[in-house]
Order: structure tokens, then C-alpha cells, then sequence
């Protein structure tokens, strides 16, 4: 399988964390323009086609842009990685998260699938029995106890069970790409690895759920933002490109980017800006308010979720982080 890893350049941490911040703010606004879009008819799955074929399409373009060349898989088991990659890592992942954010807040839904690296870390030491830092079950712990505060267990669980479902899917999906990725070793850029990606997944879901789906909506019809901007008015149309190139491309290139200036631990723990500007934009946007211990839990889950994710003593540090939303 194609490496994750990147070719050595000069390291400038400081543009790292701006090109991270930079892909966090576009993953999270990426959350509300797909809520807009969902409530406009279009379906989750017809979405998820359609925005990973505009995206496999708008890569395709950058990688012939750059003089690079994609490559057929050599043998079965890199065949089976590239498909795995692209079925679970971006295919499932997506679908689950627009799923999830179409029954959550959208700042618990992106905070149950971060939750990945609790679970990849969880694996390597009961499944590949590696050494890792006792940090590892008090992470658990925070995570599992924050969880608990946010669905407000002991209401009955307030949130909606398919939204929780959903979300904690989307984790487990993320988790099966955080490890395919550390077990993969070879010399390719990670461009090459994100566009094959994204062209299996647009190839599984459009045998699925064709993108001609996205033809029975009125792609030119005004819709509105809703929320607190319920009187602006976009065209649907837009709010599809929208959610390829800035809500996509762009977000997975500034974070693929920032590899060359950061480990894959340190990207990954920039990145969980999202689930926290997530639910500030759930706040100002669709006005998804949260009591005191829901926030509560979100801050034991991200704690927990920092602990876990530098709790392994043998984390690969070569290969990019996981394909966030």
C-alpha cells in the first residue's frame, strides 16, 4: 500500500498549526453547509455520492496539475488496503458523519467520531499487544465518562439513538483507516493515496446510490441557511460546490500540507479544533444550545481523547492523519 508518509522538508511548526487551523475551520463550516443542504431533500447517501465524486474528480485535477502519475495496486493485499482506505476510511466514514450530523448537534456528532484514536489505541494494546503508557486507561475513561455527560445518561439519553449509532460508526470507520495507514509502508505521496481514496469511495457509492440521484432536486432553487441566517439564501448548486472544493479539497489539502511540518500525532491533535468549533458554530448558528454537563463532557472526552492518542510508545509518526470531515 501506498505510503502515508511525506518527503522530508524544511520544518516550520508554525505554518503546520495555521494550515491545520486552516483545515479544521473549513471542516467544520463544511458541517453546517451539509445540514443546510440535508434539509433542502437531499438525502444522506445521495450526498455522500455526490461529494465524493466531485471530490475524486477536483483531485484527479490537482494530481495531473502536479505532473504525478496514480498507480494500479501491485498484488491482492495492496489492492485489498487501497480498497479498504477507500470503503472505510472515506466512503463509510462520510456517510455515517452526514448521517449523524442530520440527528445530532453538530458538535457531538464530530466529537463521538473523534473518538477514533481512543479506539485505535485500545486495539493496539489488547489486539497487537503493544507496551503503551498507563495514560491509555485513564484517556478511556475520561472519554467514556464525558460520553456519558454529554447523552445525559441518566435522563434516558437524551440524544437521537440512530444520531449516537451513527456517530460512534463513524469512529470505528475512522479507527480501521487510523490502522490500515500505520500498517501500510511504501513511497508514494499522500496526494496519491487521498485521490485513490476518494475514487473507490466515489465508485462504491455510485453503485449504491448513483450521483444521477441529485437530479431530482431543483439545483437551482434558493435555500435558505436557516438558523440565525435564516434570511440568506443560497442556490442549491452552490451549496454543492461549496461542500466539494472549500468544504473537501481544500480542508484535506491544507491538513495533508501541514505533514510537512508536523508528526501525524501533533496534526491529529490540532485537528480536534473541530468538534469544539463545531459545537460553537452549532451555537451561533442553529442555535443548538448545551447544558453545563454536556460541555463538561465534551472537555473529558477531548482530554481523554489527547491521552489516548499519545498513550502508544510505538505509534508510526510516517503517514498522515486519518481522512477527517
Amino acid at each position: 500500500m501506498r505510503n502515508l508518509g511525506h518527503v522530508q522538508t524544511t520544518r516550520t511548526p508554525l505554518t503546520g498549526y495555521w494550515l491545520v487551523s486552516v483545515g479544521a475551520f473549513f471542516f467544520v463550516l463544511n458541517a453546517g453547509v451539509s445540514r443546510v443542504i440535508q434539509a433542502a431533500g437531499v438525502d444522506s447517501m445521495t450526498l455522500t455520492t455526490v461529494r465524493c465524486t466531485g471530490t475524486a474528480l477536483a483531485l484527479l485535477v490537482v494530481v495531473l496539475l502536479r505532473g504525478l502519475r496514480l498507480q494500479l495496486p501491485r498484488g491482492y493485499r495492496e489492492l485489498g488496503t487501497v480498497l479498504g482506505f477507500g470503503i472505510s476510511g472515506v466512503a463509510l466514514v462520510q456517510w455515517f458523519y452526514f448521517v449523524a450530523i442530520d440527528r445530532l448537534p453538530v458538535g457531538i456528532a464530530l466529537l463521538l467520531e473523534f473518538t477514533a484514536p481512543v479506539l485505535v489505541a485500545v486495539f493496539a494494546r489488547v489486539v497487537y499487544r503493544e507496551q503503551v503508557r498507563r495514560r491509555l486507561w485513564l484517556g478511556l475513561g475520561l472519554s467514556l465518562g464525558g460520553l456519558a455527560l454529554v447523552a445525559q445518561v441518566w435522563d434516558g439519553l437524551t440524544l437521537d439513538a440512530i444520531g449516537v449509532v451513527a456517530g460512534l460508526a463513524a469512529a470505528v470507520s475512522l479507527a480501521t483507516y487510523f490502522l490500515l495507514g500505520e500498517r501500510s509502508v511504501s513511497d508514494h505521496p499522500p496526494i496519491l493515496v487521498l485521490t485513490e481514496a476518494f475514487i473507490v469511495a466515489a465508485i462504491f457509492w455510485n453503485l449504491v446510490q448513483p450521483v444521477t440521484g441529485l437530479l431530482d432536486s431543483d439545483l437551482s432553487a434558493m435555500r435558505s441557511l436557516g438558523g440565525t441566517l435564516d434570511g440568506a439564501e443560497i442556490p442549491l448548486w452552490a451549496l454543492l460546490v461549496w461542500m466539494i472544493l472549500l468544504g473537501t479539497v481544500v480542508p484535506f489539502l491544507a491538513e495533508l500540507s501541514a505533514l510537512r511540518h508536523l508528526t501525524a500525532t501533533e496534526v491529529t491533535l490540532v485537528g480536534m479544533l473541530e468538534p469544539v468549533g463545531a459545537t460553537v458554530l452549532g451555537w451561533l448558528w442553529f442555535r443548538e444550545g448545551l447544558v453545563a454537563a454536556q460541555l463538561l463532557g465534551v472537555a473529558l472526552v477531548l482530554l481523554g481523547i489527547a491521552l489516548a492518542q499519545t498513550a502508544r510508545t510505538r505509534a508510526r509518526e510516517t503517514w498522515s492523519p486519518p481522512l477527517t470531515t
